[in-house]
């Protein structure tokens, strides 16, 4: 079990890695960590809305896609001009000595390769967690993300991906709770108009 316990560790330390990529836009900031656990939320999604894919391998793909940064660091698109990960030794160390290594290996590598339908989701959902934040923060008033956002939409390989993007883009980060709050502040209105043409 010692083996289990330096993998749960090494799972641990994606709270610490940062996403380098932010710095290149100019603003925002997230961890691995917190990456891989919107990515599987959508992955989850994902499997409710495309029920032949396999929910199960879809959603571990999304909470495993990143776990060899642990190792290696995250690598923007600009630092792999310049710099090669070696993410099959990345991947052999994670998997050594665990008895369900090989299907870890087996997942990381199907969602490099994107040949499979939960692979191609699975990738999808890597992509969309980053519209997210890209629209979230043009929403609140930084222009980079608005030209960024083209050419990640534009890495999107199924048409589920894509309709959840373009939702995405039609909504603003607020409109959830903003709709909620307004109806509840109309009701509660409506209802003190009520209480007081009644005399009380």
């Amino acid at each position: 079990m010692r083996r289990i316990a330096d993998l749960l560790f090494q799972a641990g330390m994606l709270k610490h890695i940062r996403r380098t990529g932010y710095a290149y836009l100019g603003a925002g900031e997230e961890t691995t960590a917190e990456h891989s656990f919107i990515a599987a939320f959508i992955g989850y999604v994902m499997s409710e809305l495309v029920p032949e894919a396999d929910g199960r391998r879809l959603i571990t793909m999304c909470l495993l896609h990143d776990l060899p940064e642990a190792l290696c660091g995250d690598l923007n698109y600009v630092q792999r001009l310049y710099v090669e990960t070696d993410l099959e030794r990345a991947v052999d160390d994670t998997a050594d000595g665990l008895s369900f290594g090989e299907s870890m290996k087996d997942l990381i590598y199907e969602f490099e390769n994107k040949e499979t339908l939960e692979a191609r989701l699975a990738h999808d959902a890597d992509q969309l967690s980053l519209i997210l934040d890209l629209k979230s923060l043009s929403d609140i008033g930084f222009a980079p993300p608005d030209s960024w956002i083209p050419s990640v939409t534009a890495r999107l390989l199924t048409e589920t991906g894509k309709t959840i993007c373009e939702d995405i883009l039609s909504r603003h980060r607020d409109a959830w709770w903003r709709k909620k709050l307004l109806t509840s502040k109309k009701e509660r209105t409506k209802k003190a108009e009520s209480y007081s043409s009644n005399g009380r």
